[in-house]
């Protein structure tokens, strides 16, 4: 019997794998055949036309960069930088941890639409900014800010304790440790963290409905408003009757700009860790 154990496992966690990859495998092959033959240049450099039925995505995929740009360049300096502060300088068993740490638990659990409703509320309301991209980047920036500062810091908590007994030996300081120890060894999870942050603001959809707005022009500034292209995505299949397939392209486009921006953050990890550990040494 306990021979048999090893093969019921291994079968068992292959069937588990299968049932994780099939669904992602069908709906994949689903974009496919209705989005790729409407992939194409023209696709991606042209404005959307008869409500999205024809033309491209052009105003959008310029929207959606701006949007991605304005939450990124709001939560990953605030995100990383309370991960840092609650890693290195609280300590993980006090109360104020405890708490801050629960709080960001059950702000991660909050569902979208209500960060949409305080972004809508704050943002584009009480602040005076209106349906815009900076409404909506800001907005997202709230909404991944627990995620990214929760898995920023398990990746700064996972760094092997002999690389910070070793630092401490050569008597370096708390800043000079987290420069040239810790921050070079969490490098992968933190960039791990960013695409975690990234893949959702590029997914959100009920967030920028209530922010960034609907428009499909091509936008100047960011106080315009502009469409992303989840937005649009939902409306053609929700609203346009014959938008389905152009949905569809618009998601492999989604797809591919995520893969292309994780495979390019990871990259970008791997090449400063080796440069700050290349200083250190």
């Amino acid at each position: 019997m306990r021979g048999m154990r090893d093969p019921i496992f291994m079968a068992a966690g292959i069937c588990l794998v299968l049932l994780m990859v099939l669904p992602l495998g069908t709906m994949l092959l689903d974009l496919l055949q209705l989005g790729l033959p409407h992939l194409g240049l023209d696709f991606l450099l042209e404005a959307p036309r008869d409500a999205g039925r024809a033309g491209g995505v052009a105003p959008l995929l310029v929207s959606t960069g701006w949007i991605l740009l304005v939450c990124m360049a709001a939560a990953v300096p605030v995100g990383l930088g309370c991960a840092v502060f609650l890693s290195e300088w609280l300590s993980p068993g006090s109360a104020a941890s405890r708490w801050i740490g629960l709080s960001l638990d059950i702000l991660s659990g909050v569902p979208s639409i209500v960060f949409g409703l305080f972004g809508y509320q704050v943002f584009a309301i009480t602040l005076g900014m209106g349906f815009s991209i900076l409404s909506g980047g800001l907005a997202l920036a709230c909404m991944v800010l627990p995620l990214l500062v929760r898995t920023s810091q398990q990746a700064l908590a996972a760094v092997d304790v002999r690389y910070r007994d070793a630092g401490r030996a050569l008597a370096l300081t708390k800043t000079g440790m987290l420069g040239r120890v810790v921050l070079p060894s969490a490098a992968p999870g933190l960039a791990a963290a960013v695409v975690l942050a990234t893949g959702r603001a590029l997914g959100e959809t009920a967030v920028l409905l209530f922010t960034a707005g609907y428009v499909m022009r091509m936008p100047d500034a960011v106080t315009d408003s502009g469409r992303a292209l989840s937005v649009h995505i939902y409306d053609l299949a929700a609203n346009v009757t014959g938008g389905l397939e152009r949905a569809s392209a618009t998601a492999l486009l989604l797809l591919a700009l995520i893969l292309l921006t994780t495979l390019g953050l990871h990259y970008s990890a791997r090449v400063w860790q080796k440069r700050m550990l290349a200083l250190g040494g």
